[in-house]
């Protein structure tokens, strides 16, 4: 989305600490007073039972603190974030070294803070009836999503661009990153309590010690492998990045075809395994959707400018009939690696749940007839929002599209989750029907919805030409969001 991602000018700057206005007084002091600011909202909200909101609490105060203190010091905020900004520029070793101590530092403080406030602490443990197998899985795995949401909206030179227009920054880093909290806090907080972050289990497991002291240990080398795998997919998708220490990409570098697709089956594996791990909590876990539709926003911020960020075959399908994507076989190519990273998260979510899957299809009370309304008309809205905010000659959203794309999420998850489970996307429909098969189930469902989100698709394209009959008299312009 080149009028829209682009590199951050504060926050990416951390990868050059030594560019940056502040000084290292100010830089460390920022980076504790986030630390502290995370940790000690977490404490109190486990404390003080603030239940369904905490996630979003947490990942608030991630986000603001993201804003107030990235043109300072980065606000890494979290030892697996400098781990993965040390992999990417080795000269910085000693910065990111003091950053790691003090942010765990910071933690430690807040920990004994939230202690002294409420006189009781929690321990930091895999989730009843899951094992530190299970827990260190889910650590790794949003651990990396946040990481490399960090690396890709704010850890980048300007992809495609050069000279000033490289610089001139973007507004969304700071969402992106604080929502990865929202989108894995409440689909793996349930297996590991969702720390993802080594200055967090510390501060947690050690003020806690009465109570039993040692699982922060195998959670620190689960979430550093997380940030260390983040660097390695972020390298796999801008391998630009190697190309020069300092300053912009060559302008008009274009991602290879090998970056597009580990994109579109990545960000369609978050979304599946997001989707997965939330369903599987059952009806008290009520912000279920908004977790989903987060892990879909993120990922379009954090690869939207690579691979178009369609993470779904009826998305490509209607960037296909609107003709934004002129290459069919590579639209093909979309299509099954969707299907494919929607297979692997099935059998991820599967395997860390202890074998835990569910079907799709009418809920009680409904008939296919039913389902084939509910997923054509708000698979419909989800692809016509992507049309219009993300398709055009002249970008109108450069910040916002993202976040418009990802909440039709939640205006289809809750309209019609009691009717179809609102799943608006076939490769989250296969993945869901695959991943019961492995359960004992029967593989078919799926094809049923499939059918229908594909025609919605093709309707939403006509929907959008009729519409906006101006974008249809000349060719649409190739490599912004949505086109290949």
């Amino acid at each position: 989305l080149k009028q829209a991602r682009l590199a951050v000018s504060g926050h990416s700057q951390l990868t050059t600490p030594s560019s940056l206005m502040a000084s290292a007084t100010e830089r460390y002091l920022s980076e504790a007073l986030g630390t502290y600011l995370l940790v000690f909202t977490v404490g109190c909200n486990v404390l003080s039972g603030s239940g369904a909101f905490a996630a979003l609490s947490i990942a608030s105060v991630l986000m603001v603190s993201i804003y107030a203190l990235g043109g300072v010091s980065g606000a890494h905020l979290n030892p697996a974030v400098s781990f993965a900004f040390l992999l990417k520029n080795r000269e910085n070793a000693v910065e990111m070294g003091i950053y790691v101590a003090v942010q765990i530092g910071a933690g430690i403080l807040a920990a004994f803070s939230y202690f002294g406030l409420f006189g009781r602490t929690f321990n930091l443990a895999p989730g009843a009836g899951f094992n530190i197998y299970q827990a260190c899985a889910v650590e790794l795995i949003y651990t990396f999503l946040l990481v490399f949401v960090v690396l890709n909206t704010a850890g980048t030179k300007g992809y495609g661009k050069a000279g000033e227009e490289a610089k001139s920054g973007n507004q969304f880093y700071g969402l992106a990153i604080g929502f990865t909290i929202v989108a894995g806090g409440y689909a793996g907080g349930w297996i590991s309590g969702g720390a993802f972050n080594p200055a967090v289990a510390i501060a947690i497991d050690l003020v806690s010690f009465q109570k039993g002291f040692g699982w922060c240990i195998a959670y620190v080398l689960a979430e550093l492998a997380g940030g260390a795998a983040a660097y390695g997919a972020f390298m796999v998708v801008r391998p630009e990045e190697t190309k020069d220490a300092e300053g912009p990409t060559v302008s008009g570098e274009k991602p290879t075809t090998v970056s597009i697709l580990f994109a579109e089956a990545l960000g369609t594996f978050f979304l599946v395994l997001t989707v997965g791990l939330n369903v599987l909590q059952g009806p008290t876990n009520i912000a279920a959707v908004l977790s989903i539709a987060s892990a879909l926003m993120v990922m379009i911020y954090a690869l939207g400018d690579v691979s178009g960020g369609h993470f779904n075959p009826a998305v490509t399908v209607a960037l296909v009939v609107r003709g934004a994507v002129k290459d069919y076989g590579l639209a093909g190519c979309y299509a099954g690696a969707q299907v494919l990273g929607g297979l692997i998260a099935g059998l991820t979510y599967w395997g860390i749940s202890g074998g835990r899957a569910f079907g799709i299809g009418p809920a009680p009370g409904f008939g296919w007839a039913s389902v084939a309304v509910a997923e054509l008309v708000f698979t419909f809205v989800l692809c016509f929002v992507v049309l219009s905010v993300a398709s055009l000659k002249k970008v109108e959203l450069t910040n916002m599209f993202g976040f418009a794309i990802g909440f039709c999420v939640v205006v289809g998850g809750y309209a019609i989750g009691g009717i179809s489970g609102g799943a608006l996307n076939p490769a989250v429909a296969i993945g869901l029907d695959a991943a019961n098969v492995l359960a004992g189930g029967v593989f078919w469902k799926s094809l049923m919805y499939t059918v229908v989100e594909l025609a919605a698709g093709v309707i939403a394209a006509f929907a959008f030409m009729g519409t906006r009959s101006a974008e249809m008299e000349k060719e649409a312009p190739k490599g912004e969001y949505g086109a290949v």
